[in-house]
């Protein structure tokens, strides 16, 4: 099935390590050249990687560190990312569930990646502005979700923001 042919909710296109992509950063054709951004997607194949292959942080940077184009990723926002998302990743779960419609089980894996990313950014990371941490979000899910994902991805995101950032979030 082609890309653009998949189902609602179906992931399109996954990272490198389960399938072609991510690591050379591919957004619609083009490679990212954003250090920061190759490195949110190299977080989402990690995240998946422990989340579907349920590997330990060791295996999923060795695995990366081997993948062409990692030396182009900002490689600590992507060790502190990686590792805080999985150690947080039962509160920012608990953070997401009042704007899920369905249970996390229900969640395509890697829009599950992409929301605790998202999250994890949105909690844990002030310096960098919410309207940047969304907009990533969705650029990922657009990217490598299912059909509509970014649309969920990004509605649920939005709902995150102004709870954790409430500040920032009311000069929008």
């Amino acid at each position: 099935m082609a890309d653009s042919e998949s189902p609602p909710g179906r992931p399109k296109a996954v990272p490198d390590s389960l399938g072609a992509g991510a690591a050379q950063g591919r957004e619609k054709g083009r490679r990212s050249s954003n250090p920061r951004r190759r490195a949110r997607e190299f977080v989402i194949q990690g995240l998946y990687q422990w989340q579907v292959g349920d590997q330990d942080e060791a295996a999923i940077q060795v695995q990366a560190e081997g993948v062409a184009g990692f030396d182009k990723a900002d490689s600590q926002l992507y060790t502190t990312l990686l590792s805080e998302a999985r150690q947080q990743a039962e509160p920012l779960k608990a953070d997401l569930a009042p704007y899920i419609d369905r249970s996390w089980d229900e969640v395509s894996p890697i829009e599950r990646c992409i929301l605790l990313l998202g999250a994890c950014e949105l909690k844990l990371h002030p310096e960098t502005p919410y309207r940047v941490i969304i907009n990533e979000a969705i650029e990922l899910a657009k990217t490598y979700g299912g059909t509509d994902g970014h649309k969920f991805v990004n509605g649920v995101l939005d709902k995150l923001a102004a709870v954790l950032r409430p500040d920032e979030t009311r000069t929008r």
